[in-house]
């Protein structure tokens, strides 16, 4: 079974698991081809991190495929150029693309087919063309000015100036040739040849302190998986850099409240849900940084005694007033797919480009679209977050896994930067408080509460916002959807796969 946000990209990794190919194979052949018909949301030019069970038993395997910052970029050089921040749209926001490499070990060390031959799907929708749907071009067209500020940018993706509608057939001849250099030369193509060569000459040209050694010299790392139990089964999170703390943190607290005794849509239900993620945001917003750098404590924010405090500080007559919210980039946008095939390999597979379409910058040459990961770290020296040469930023992206008893049993996750943690732990505890089946719990309405943020989906009853609003919550109606979600179960005693994908984006989950 194959769970991604866009029908082609379930279809490519059904294809792929037919053909003889594993889960690896299949979510690294989906997620290259979501960079091409998702491309506001993902692509080679951005971050990648994966979860994955061999056999669906024994350890839990995560890589960190996110990208370093150049290494001049230095506090000192951004204090003598006069800079106080990083701008989103800005050479600084780039840090090294880590997601290219990351597939590459991934197909590598656990795959059983070639590359290349993973990328050939992404490289037919690049040159051919596919169908621009409905949610792509609404999220393309609110991005028009950006695209505009780029002349490679503009050319790529605008037509006489204009977002491409509904229906239209959009093709990227630049990022098929460079994906076909990728296939064929492997991933030194991307980090040492002539992409790379691309790449650094276009942020040179806009102020980037990246070079050639920057790119050349990254490598994707596996980490040791962090987790917490809830209700029985194991959580499991990529480390930081990534905000995969925040979900522990928020389950290890909540599961301490008896979730099953309130409605699902009930004020108890969100405002404890809020009240814990607020807290838990902002110690990630203080204390979570490139752990090579500098240490995370990620020990004692995980113990039974920091979860009964964050407990113990929920009151049910009114919100808590005395966070101190850190300022960090609003919530963005990413592409996430889960995978299981025949064998049980599972794979929680997840790839950025931060912003919609990243920084807004193109490479004109190879049509490789930027993120803007960089734009997540903070200029205070000091900070966990603070900028540094070779330094990862604090990465919003995060897969997830559960288990029991060793058994993988759901791969999932949530994109939307900011807000993954408070949708995997909703669709979690939709599934394991409250009974819901995997389709029913990525539908049901969601929230989100960051500092003074609190937005909620349409969905929401009515009554439940006025009764957040009473409690002290500005509670606002979200623009947006707020993230979506993929995810399997195993049903291991009756050889099952039920997935769900989420109807917020074109998701659909197939199998057989």
């Amino acid at each position: 079974m194959a769970a991604t946000s866009h029908p082609l990209a379930t279809l490519t990794a059904l294809d792929i698991l037919r053909g003889g190919g594993n889960a690896v194979d299949a979510a690294v052949a989906a997620m290259a081809l979501l960079g091409v018909v998702e491309p506001a949301q993902t692509g080679i030019g951005g971050d990648c991190f994966a979860l994955l069970m061999r056999g669906g038993e024994g350890k839990v395997i995560a890589l960190n495929g996110s990208g370093w910052a150049p290494a001049a970029a230095t506090l000192d050089a951004f204090k003598s150029r006069g800079i106080s921040e990083i701008a989103t749209e800005s050479a600084h926001a780039v840090s090294v693309p880590g997601a290219v490499a990351a597939w590459a070990r991934l197909v590598a060390d656990h795959g059983s087919m070639e590359l290349g031959a993973l990328l050939q799907p992404a490289i037919v929708a690049a040159e051919q063309g596919y169908p621009v749907t409905e949610r792509v071009a609404r999220d393309w067209a609110k991005q028009t000015e950006k695209l505009r500020r780029n002349p490679a940018a503009a050319k790529i993706f605008l037509a006489s100036g204009e977002p491409l509608r509904t229906g239209a057939i959009h093709r990227q001849p630049a990022l098929a040739a460079a994906l076909r250099s990728i296939a064929s030369d492997g991933p030194e193509a991307f980090y040492a040849g002539w992409i790379a060569q691309d790449l650094v000459e276009t942020l040179h040209a806009l102020g980037g302190l990246h070079t050639l050694d920057d790119f050349s010299s990254f490598k994707p790392e596996y980490v040791e998986p962090i987790s917490t139990t809830y209700r029985g089964f194991e959580l499991w999170e990529c480390p930081p850099n990534g905000q995969g703390l925040v979900p522990l943190v928020m389950a290890k607290a909540l599961e301490g409240f008896d979730l099953a005794s309130w409605t699902p849509d009930s004020v108890e239900r969100y405002h404890a849900t809020a009240e814990i993620g607020r807290m838990a945001y902002a110690e990630r917003d203080l204390l979570i940084g490139d752990p090579r750098t500098g240490s995370v404590p990620v020990k004692a924010l995980l113990s039974d005694g920091h979860a009964a405090q964050l407990r113990a500080r929920v009151a049910f007559d009114r919100r808590l007033n005395d966070l101190t919210p850190v300022a960090m980039p609003e919530h963005r946008d990413t592409a996430f797919l889960s995978v299981v095939d025949r064998d049980r390999n599972t794979v929680s597979l997840i790839n950025t480009i931060f912003d919609d379409f990243g920084c807004g910058i193109a490479t004109p040459k190879s049509g490789v679209m930027f993120h803007n990961r960089a734009g997540g770290f903070v200029l205070t020296p000091g900070h966990p977050n603070a900028i540094a040469g070779r330094k990862r930023p604090l990465n919003t992206v995060i897969p997830a896994m559960l288990t029991q008893n060793g058994k993988a049993v759901m791969p999932f996750g949530v994109t939307g930067g900011h807000f993954q943690p408070f949708g995997q732990i909703q669709i979690m505890t939709n599934v394991l408080d409250y009974g819901m089946g995997i389709q029913q719990s990525i539908d049901q309405p969601r929230i989100f509460a960051r500092g003074d943020l609190f937005h909620v989906e349409g969905t929401v009853s009515p009554a439940a916002v006025d009764g957040l609003r009473k409690l002290g919550h500005d509670v606002q109606r979200a623009e947006n959807p707020l993230g979506t979600a993929q995810a399997i179960w195993i049903d291991w005693d009756r050889g099952l796969l039920r997935g769900g994908a989420d109807g917020r984006r074109d998701g659909i989950a197939l199998g057989w």
